[in-house]
């Protein structure tokens, strides 16, 4: 006998939700996972079926039941309306920005964005008569300062790409709400695990399930997800580019879905064992992870959010750019790339510097970014020890 998915699963805890939701095995002959439908065709049995579009589905690109599973899934633990799965989260970022501005409006984006957000923002959006605008993301409810008349969502990430800074994202939504603005958030570092946007007030959640829904580095895939009063923009903006994931990327999120509490739980506890051995390292200028005490966004940190992640950043003492060559050169395993959240242990060097311009980045010293893998703590210390050791001679 198949077993159909439970009865009541607000009662359930998150992890469980996420073994069970978007299952149902009774409607697949019993197989626990429900399988890749590939194809664009779907054949209607009569004409007036096809007249009156009458089935569940009518062309690959708007549903399949793959898709369906991953999204019923999605918007139950992101406590959603509604959700939509594109091929990276840069899509589902342009989807919820795309859905909530039109030629004439106002965006407010937090200056402490991700890099290819603004290069859309001001690549795509400004030439189509979006006025955008960056701000200080430490504004918190300060922002109804930088608000018009025609100012029509705001844009905010906790903690911000690369610089770490944390927002006060209620404070925010509820200043844009009084003046009926949409409340946008890319929340790719906690995923709703650890930071339920749309209890926090958030309108339209954008997650890169290329990270911590994937976990093994191996597909691109983004999730927006948005209340009642938004999804139906969402869903229609979403059908109108046809931006759909492939089948094989969403069959291996709902795969990497069932055991993300577990790999995220890891990484997090890992992630902050390693800030604070990095803390302590004479080399070290100060570390940017809102999960330490010392860090300046750790008070909302603690009242918004169940945990952290895996990634967080990392301020030099002032060392020549050799010496920080020397260090990330010889590294064995902690590999050079962008992206995060998969099994491996990662680290970028960056500046903000360039592309700031609401808040000036001057760190005073070289910024360096961490992703922590699952790899055994004391080997990934190990390789870091012996990276300071090349530093410390490059420098000289």
């Amino acid at each position: 006998m198949s077993r159909t998915p439970p009865r009541d699963p607000a009662r359930l805890k998150p992890a469980t939700r996420l073994v069970h939701a978007g299952r149902d095995p009774s409607a697949q002959h019993g197989f626990v996972n429900t399988p890749i439908y590939r194809g664009s065709t779907v054949l209607y049995p009569t004409y007036d079926d096809i007249q009156h579009r009458r089935g569940r589905y009518n062309y690959g690109t708007s549903a399949t039941p793959t898709m369906d599973a991953l999204t019923a899934a999605w918007t139950e633990v992101a406590g959603a309306a509604g959700t939509v799965v594109t091929p990276s989260g840069l899509a589902a970022l342009t989807v919820a920005l795309m859905a909530s501005v039109s030629a004439g409006d106002h965006l407010l984006v937090t200056d402490s964005a991700y890099r290819p957000t603004r290069q859309f923002c001001d690549g795509v959006l400004a030439r189509f008569g979006v006025a955008v605008e960056y701000y200080d993301p430490t504004l918190g409810a300060g922002i109804a300062g930088l608000m018009r008349e025609n100012t029509r969502a705001v844009l905010v990430e906790a903690p911000g790409s690369q610089s770490f800074e944390m927002q006060d994202v209620p404070a925010i939504a509820e200043v844009v709400h009084a003046r009926g603005g949409t409340v946008i958030m890319d929340n790719t570092w906690a995923t709703p695990l650890l930071f339920p946007p749309h209890e926090r007030g958030v309108d339209i959640a954008v997650e890169a399930g290329t990270k911590y829904l994937s976990g093994g580095s191996d597909l691109l895939i983004g999730l927006t997800s948005a209340n009642r009063k938004h999804f139906p923009a969402v869903r229609r903006t979403f059908d109108h580019f046809a931006m759909c994931a492939g089948p094989e990327d969403i069959f291996l999120a709902l795969r990497g879905l069932r055991t993300m509490p577990l790999r995220l739980k890891e990484h997090g506890r890992q992630g902050l064992a390693m800030a604070r051995w990095l803390q302590a390292r004479p080399e070290v200028l100060r570390v940017l992870h809102p999960g330490l005490p010392e860090d300046p966004g750790h008070a909302i940190w603690r009242r918004d959010f169940s945990g952290a992640s895996g990634l967080f950043g990392v301020i030099l003492k002032p060392v020549p750019e050799v010496a920080v060559a020397a260090m990330l050169d010889g590294l064995d395993l902690f590999g050079m790339g962008f992206s995060w959240g998969g099994f491996e242990s990662l680290v970028i060097p960056f500046d903000c510097a360039p592309y700031r311009t609401a808040t000036r980045w001057a760190p005073g010293g070289p910024a360096l970014r961490f992703h922590i893998g699952l790899e055994d703590i004391e080997d990934l210390k190990a390789d870091l020890e012996a990276g300071f050791a090349r530093l410390r001679a490059a420098a000289g």
